[in-house]
């Protein structure tokens, strides 16, 4: 199993508006790839929320191949809808990991 990480820090002013459409849109589009098996959302705790909260995403897909298609076909303009409606009112990075247990 392949874990696709994403952890993004939002500001306040788009914090709830931001997580409805992760999950109303653009979580949707992603499934609609069929190569996602699974996905959670996290809210990271015990953080400083003085500039917003943070949260992760993790996508899992069931083999590397299904990762790496998604990452070449799909990926790319996904992030470019997330980056043309949000700006700079976020930051995100990613990790990718392999389940071991």
């Amino acid at each position: 199993m392949i874990v696709y990480n994403i952890t993004a820090k939002v500001t306040w002013a788009i914090a709830e508006d931001w997580l409805a459409w992760q999950k109303q849109e653009h979580i949707p589009q992603m499934l609609e790839t069929a190569l996602i098996a699974d996905y959670k959302i996290f809210r990271l705790l015990e953080l400083d929320e003085e500039e917003g909260p943070t949260f992760t995403m993790q996508f899992f897909f069931v083999s590397w191949e299904n990762y790496d298609m998604y990452i070449r076909i799909f990926s790319p303009a996904l992030r470019e809808r997330s980056l043309s409606r949000w700006h700079d009112q976020y930051i995100a990075f990613r990790t990718v990991m392999e389940l071991v247990n």
